[in-house]
C-alpha cells in the first residue's frame, strides 16, 4: 500500500498546524470543566479524550510543539518514526516508534503534556500510520509552536534534531 491510498482511504488532510495529514476520528460527548484544573490551562471546558489517524512520510514531519494534554501514540502500519522529547528539566530522549521490538522501537508511546514532541520518519522510511489519543482532547488553542533558536538555546545537544523538527 502507499501513503497515497491511506490518505484516500482514511480521507487524511493536511495538519494545518503541525505537518503531515490526518482526521478526527473521535471526541468524547463528555466534558471536563477548566475549572477542574486549577493551574488554568485551559480557557474552556476539554472534551475527556479526541482521537486522530496521522501519518507522515518523507518530506513531512510533526513539528517541535507543546501540548496541554497527555498524548498517546500508536503505531499501525508502514515504517518507523523517531520522535524527540524535551522535558522541563532540560533533559530529551529520542524516542523509535515502530513494531521492531528487538531494536527497541515501540508501538505505543506516551508525551506528558508540558512535554516538546516532533517527529519524523526515520531515514529510508516512505510513510507511517499513527493513532494519537489526548486526554483531556485536544483543541487547536492548546497548542504551542515550538522556535527552533529557542529550544535549541536551551536544549544545545539536540540542535540537530531539532533542527530537522522546526519551521522556524
Amino acid at each position: 500500500m502507499t501513503a497515497v491510498e491511506v490518505k484516500d482511504l482514511l480521507g487524511l488532510k493536511p495538519h494545518p498546524q503541525e505537518g503531515g495529514w490526518y482526521v478526527r476520528t473521535y471526541e468524547s460527548a463528555e466534558t471536563v470543566p477548566a475549572t477542574n484544573f486549577v493551574d488554568g490551562r485551559y480557557d474552556g471546558p476539554r472534551r475527556m479524550s479526541t482521537a486522530i489517524y496521522y501519518l507522515l512520510e518523507p518530506e513531512t514531519f510533526s513539528e517541535m510543539h507543546l501540548l496541554q494534554s497527555d498524548e498517546i501514540f500508536h503505531f499501525y502500519a508502514g515504517d518507523a518514526l523517531e520522535m524527540l522529547q524535551l522535558f522541563a528539566d532540560g533533559t530529551g530522549k529520542r524516542v523509535v516508534i515502530g513494531n521492531d521490538f528487538v531494536a527497541g522501537e515501540r508501538p505505543q508511546v506516551l508525551v506528558e503534556r508540558g512535554v516538546w514532541q516532533g517527529s519524523r520518519l526515520v531515514p529510508g522510511g516512505r510513510w507511517a500510520l499513527l493513532g494519537c489519543t489526548v486526554s483531556p482532547g485536544f483543541e487547536f488553542v492548546d497548542y504551542t509552536e515550538g522556535k527552533q533558536a529557542e529550544l535549541t538555546e536551551r536544549w544545545p545537544e539536540w540542535a540537530e534534531l531539532i533542527s530537522g523538527l522546526t519551521k522556524v
